[in-house]
């Protein structure tokens, strides 16, 4: 059992962490439910893409750093985030799978550092479920939940552990406008 201290640490810790940046409701349930931050990634701002509505690191700002994700079922809660995976784009290197990069029309997605598994799915197909319809789309990449405000990640902060970055074809597949940024679907391996 952690001792007071401890608990109190953390308790200052997360209220630190609430007034630094601008969580969502998801975010808040994820660092009290069963994946916790595994630390706080220092911010560091350079040229960032904003093409797909990213958002961009700012120099100082802490961001919660992932090593886990939500457990995988059958029907995966997790949110859609748009994502780009060719040359240029907010994705920033070619793909970690396969070292390409991808068309915006071809079904391809990053995972967060936790479904990602250390590459276990890579090149691998996952069913999304979302706006009635479902795609299959082919895991081509890491959105990297512990690393981020680099280069090689555009200088975007980590990834949450429960967005899945999808390629606009993936999007438009399943009939959603990408101006909808973030969009509850669910999703398991196919």
């Amino acid at each position: 059992m952690p001792s007071t201290n401890s608990s109190f640490l953390l308790l200052i810790s997360l209220l630190i962490l609430l007034s630094l940046t601008s969580l969502n409701r998801a975010a808040i349930r994820i660092l009290i439910g069963t994946c916790h931050a595994s630390g706080f990634l220092t911010g560091k701002a350079g040229f960032c893409t904003t093409q797909n509505y990213a958002s961009c690191c700012q120099t100082g700002e802490l961001y919660p750093q992932y090593r886990c994700s939500p457990a995988v079922t059958n029907t995966t809660n997790a949110k859609l985030d748009v994502g780009g995976f060719s040359q240029g784009s907010d994705g920033g290197a070619a793909a970690e799978c396969d070292g390409n990069f991808h068309s915006d029309n071809d079904l391809v997605v990053a995972l967060p550092t936790g479904w990602y598994n250390g590459g276990s799915r890579c090149l691998k197909k996952i069913r999304i479920n979302g706006n009635g319809k479902s795609v299959l789309a082919k895991v081509v990449d890491e959105c990297d939940s512990v690393n981020g405000c680099t280069a090689d990640q555009n200088y975007e902060p980590p990834c949450p552990p429960d967005v899945i970055n999808a390629s606009p074809g993936v999007w438009n597949a399943l009939g959603i406008p990408t101006s909808k940024m973030e969009v509850p679907i669910t999703w398991s391996d196919a």
